[in-house]
């Protein structure tokens, strides 16, 4: 039987299970099939915070969602078009996303009385008429994964566990993916185990087959590759573009890199990414706790090399004391805050925004650090380098500020010609015959210190966190002093250059303008299209730079009638703005540990259009 194939440019698909249930893992290896293919795409991972909720329970749900198309897109999209619902709880904590006439794919064997009654079912939806609003394949997952797999040396539980290959196996025929990658990538995940690599792989090929011949799907999708740029692509997530931005940072500026960090959820898998990267002169140190990290990468940054530390916003209460150690040494140190959901433990899995006015004001005494915050996953690279330019440059101390949706999103990245990257190399002082060597001696341009490294013959000097005198570097009390050395170390961070402020305004007369930082940057700019498709006029604006701001960002804020800042968490910019700019800033905050919706935002703008 032939069956017809549906052109479509773009569709959102979520699977989602039980945290065991390698719903992450599907999701990953249906990504990179549909990087492979070539469609521009934008992920979105949602897992419990717990290592193994209760199985079938609601807590317990794991989700992927991932948005692949045939031209640009922005975000992982609102709401799904299909999800795949391995079990009752999978289907509750998700229907409520999806719209009328979604796909349903229901693991069948999984809708047990026991399953149904964990989530408060007092039927089993897939029978009665509660679903009619969607259309609904009931395919049994597990029986037919169970079967496939007769001919294998494994026991039934065992072979239960490749059913998230035979789901990927079926959605990879539903959407013409490409299959090679993902056996190849089984084939090298368990190559110690070659038996279980071959039960994966016949799992994976029996839910192609099955797509192929039930009749169940009589119509099959193709997404056709997007239109990019040319060049090299691989997808990449938020953490990885970070870390391997850390790492060009290095080569860029001559350093040798070292990472003093302490595992926390969602900043880990930089340490664990940047772990594997000896061969460029990394060393990371995974510490005892995170005064331990901070504490070693400020002494690494004493020692001549590129220190970083990467952490979340509970770490960063705790490395606050040492990064005003930073500030008074003038050293130049990375600190990578991966933001989650607060306040304490918060939500470590979830996303927010919330760690700003931490960054700005989180120590004691007058200690200005610059910060900088990345807009994409991909822009993670890109961020990475700028914070090591202007930490170099100016001899500071710099938050990076990503957050859980960055780190754990992915999306595809062109490769940057190496040649096109910025040289942000630096001179460590040398002893002068003709002059006293003076460690607070500053540049006129950048006002940065020396970087003197210890055992530089000529260039002993003391170093700590009493202040310092003006010059010589030494243990001083005098009131004057200290008062200029204050304002000293906030003229350097006022001063440190940062380009300006661009504004995508498209049409004459636009009275209302979005600004945003951060992750927001997706679900803006895919809102803006909204508006602007339907006859709207709106114009958007988003700070990489958010210590120092940008020198025009006053005259771009009273060049518009209205300023709509959406930010995950309370208002914290909208407040910063506030009281420097005298602007009255329309906040629109969200705190639910998850990314914007561009339609929510979309009605927002519309709103404040309007008004």
């Amino acid at each position: 039987m032939t069956k017809q194939v549906q052109q479509l440019d773009r569709v959102i698909i979520r699977f989602a299970g039980d945290s065991g249930d390698g719903m992450q893992l599907t999701g990953d290896r249906f990504t990179a099939g549909t990087a492979e293919f070539g469609n521009d795409l934008s992920t979105l991972p949602n897992f419990p915070a717990e290592i193994r909720a209760p199985a079938g329970t609601l807590p317990g749900v794991s989700s992927f969602q991932l948005h692949f198309a045939d031209h640009d897109i922005l975000t992982p999209g609102d709401a799904p078009n299909v999800l795949v619902a391995m079990n009752p709880a999978a289907l509750k904590a998700n229907i409520g996303d999806l719209p009328r006439g979604a796909d349903i794919i229901a693991n069948t064997d999984e809708f047990t009385k026991r399953n149904l009654q964990k989530v408060g079912y007092a039927g089993n939806p897939l029978e009665d008429d509660s679903l009619a609003e969607w259309r609904v394949h009931a395919v049994p997952l597990t029986s037919l994964t169970v079967k496939a797999l007769e001919g294998f040396d494994l026991s039934k539980k065992d072979a239960e566990r490749s059913k998230n290959m035979f789901a990927l196996g079926l959605l990879s025929w539903l959407y013409h993916r490409p299959t090679e990658h993902t056996i190849t990538f089984l084939e090298q995940k368990f190559a110690k185990k070659p038996e279980i690599a071959k039960a994966n792989i016949a799992a994976f090929q029996a839910g192609w087959n099955f797509g192929e011949t039930t009749e169940s799907f009589s119509v099959s999708y193709e997404i056709k590759p997007a239109k990019l740029a040319p060049g090299v692509y691989r997808n990449i997530s938020g953490n990885q573009a970070l870390a391997y931005g850390l790492i060009a940072a290095s080569v860029q500026a001559k350093l040798p890199l070292f990472l003093g960090s302490y595992p926390i959820t969602p900043a880990s898998d930089i340490l664990h990414e940047l772990s594997k990267h000896k061969k460029f002169g990394v060393r990371t140190f995974q510490a005892e706790d995170e005064i331990a990290g901070v504490g070693a990468a400020l002494g690494a940054a004493f020692g001549g090399a590129l220190g970083v530390t990467t952490t979340s916003g509970p770490g960063v209460v705790l490395k606050g004391e040492t990064v005003g150690l930073a500030v008074m040494t003038e050293l130049p140190l990375i600190l990578v805050d991966v933001q989650r959901a607060g306040p304490s433990t918060g939500m470590p899995t979830k996303t927010e925004q919330t760690d700003l006015l931490m960054a700005m004001f989180g120590r004691n005494g007058e200690s200005p650090v610059p910060i900088v915050a990345p807009s994409s996953p991909s822009d993670c690279f890109d961020a990475a380098i700028e914070a090591a330019r202007i930490a170099v440059k100016y001899r500071t101390p710099v938050y990076l500020l990503s957050d859980g949706y960055l780190a754990n999103g992915s999306e595809p990245w062109r490769l940057p010609e190496v040649a096109d990257l910025p040289d942000i190399s630096t001179e460590f002082a040398v002893k002068t015959d003709d002059e006293e060597f003076l460690p607070y001696k500053r540049d006129t341009e950048t006002l940065a210190r020396a970087w003197a490294v210890p055992g530089t013959p000529g260039l002993e000097h003391r170093i700590g966190g009493i202040e310092k005198a003006e010059g010589s570097g030494n243990i001083s009390y005098d009131p004057n002093n200290h008062d200029l050395m204050v304002r000293l170390r906030q003229a350097k961070i006022d001063g440190i250059d940062v380009p300006d402020l661009e504004v995508d305004d498209i049409h004459d007369g636009t009275k209302v303008l979005v600004l945003g930082w951060g992750s927001t940057y997706g679900p803006i700019a895919a809102a803006v299209r909204r508006i602007r498709k339907a006859g709207g006029k709106v114009a958007q604006a988003h700070l990489r730079h958010l210590n120092p701001l940008p020198a025009n960002v006053g005259e771009v804020l009273k060049s518009y009638d209205k300023v709509l800042l959406p930010e995950i968490n309370l208002g914290q910019l909208a407040l910063l703005l506030r009281a420097k700019f005298l602007v009255d800033i329309i906040s629109y905050n969200r705190v639910r540990g998850l990314p914007f919706k561009a339609e929510e935002l979309a009605g927002v703008i519309q709103d404040v259009i309007d008004k």
